[in-house]
């Protein structure tokens, strides 16, 4: 398997996350295209941004959309979680209250701009803690 494929790698998970984060960016001015939608990308984006530390320390991936549980799952590691990527747990409504019609009401352009800035923070700050191990 492609190191940037294998599960049990960091990198791999680090790749998606920097792939959703690019498709929620990358659509924005698209008509048709909701921002629940590319909020959903963004969530996704921090949710494997948390997932690459989680591996990279070795520790259990929970099938968990819950980005709260991620971070407690970090700091019971021993790592330090900064503030500015705790606040990312508001992004979890978006992996899926957010998804489905009804069930959530209409995201605004500032709600998409926070949800743009929350995973580019976690995901930088990812990356920065499995580049300082490496």
């Amino acid at each position: 398997m492609a190191p940037d494929r294998d599960p049990s790698r960091p990198g791999a998970w680090l790749r998606r996350a920097r792939s959703n984060l690019a498709r929620a960016r990358a659509h924005r001015g698209l008509p048709e295209v909701v921002y629940e939608d590319l909020c959903f990308d963004a969530q996704q984006a921090a949710e494997k941004a948390l997932k690459a530390v989680l591996v990279h320390r070795r520790i259990a991936l929970p099938k968990t959309h819950a980005i709260a549980e991620l971070i407690t799952l970090l700091e019971s590691s021993g790592l330090e979680v900064p503030g500015n990527v705790r606040c990312a747990t508001a992004l979890t409504p978006y992996a899926v209250e957010a998804r489905y019609p009804g069930l959530w009401e209409e995201v605004t352009p500032a709600e998409y701009e926070d949800a743009l800035r929350s995973a580019d923070t976690v995901l930088r700050w990812a990356e920065a803690v499995i580049d300082r191990a490496e």
